[in-house]
């Protein structure tokens, strides 16, 4: 078949093919039309390049791209047992005596609720839930960022925030996405926040992204950071096998629970 077309025209019929299958293999490719296994990685690549499908071991995937957030109010219930798992996994990674910043959102929540009972750890924070969750216990020191109040989210933001992030560090940072892909890295919806994030993940010595598997092989409108500036990546064993595979042979430590 591949004499018969262009390689626009190859990759124009893989990208439908995706679209109508949801996800297609090299070595399909290769049977299809009549092409080397090269060839068929290179057509990936260039799809991918152009956004239109999302590069997996072995082949590729639809692009899925998530859809508009929540208010955290109305996000509690959104995959409350996964998070409540990913919640528990993530606190088991934090150490007694250490310097944690939690950033805002329902998952990140769910780990700040599973620190209640630790001794030694000083807490620095842009979300009032987790202020709330966390004020008043004895073995925790509160660190609040100030800033504007994002009121749908909760959470402080803007100049005023991170001025107050260039004064600290930490040992861990945990933080929510909005979406996660190896093309695309980490992405939100909600542009004004995306400074603010960035200057999060900047404060932390390693930096931990806890996302449930709805997440996933997404793509939101606002650009966060590449994968390359996460050392950690806490999720539900719902997430794809192939996609958690893939940012292991990236260097990230992943943990499925």
């Amino acid at each position: 078949m591949s004499e018969f077309i262009s390689s626009a025209e190859r990759q124009n019929n893989i990208a439908s093919l995706i679209v109508r299958q949801g996800r297609v293999s090299v070595a399909e490719i290769v049977d299809l039309f009549e092409v080397s296994a090269a060839t068929a990685r290179r057509d990936l690549e260039t799809l991918a390049g152009q956004g239109r499908l999302e590069r997996v071991h072995g082949g590729a995937i639809s692009l899925k791209h998530a859809p508009p957030e929540l208010p955290i109010m109305e996000r509690g219930q959104e995959q409350r047992l996964a998070k409540q798992r990913i919640g528990q996994a993530g606190a088991a990674l934090v150490r007694d005596g250490e310097t944690v910043l939690l950033g805002s959102g329902t998952t990140v929540l769910e780990v700040a609720r599973n620190l209640r009972s630790r001794i030694g750890l000083t807490v620095i924070t842009n979300s009032l839930p987790v202020l709330n969750t966390l004020s008043g216990l004895a073995g925790i020191t509160i660190i609040a960022l100030g800033g504007m109040l994002r009121p749908s989210e909760l959470s402080f933001i803007g100049h005023v925030t991170e001025q107050a992030l260039a004064e600290v560090r930490a040992d861990k940072v945990i933080i929510g996405v909005h979406a996660i892909s190896l093309e695309n890295g980490l992405t939100n919806d909600y542009m004004p926040e995306t400074l603010t994030d960035r200057a999060i993940l900047k404060a932390g010595r390693e930096v931990l992204v806890v996302a449930d598997h709805t997440k996933v092989n997404a793509v939101a409108a606002a650009f966060l950071a590449p994968l390359s500036s996460i050392q950690v990546f806490v999720t539900d064993d719902e997430s794809p096998a192939d996609f958690l595979e893939a940012l292991r042979q990236n260097g990230v430590r992943v943990f499925s629970s």
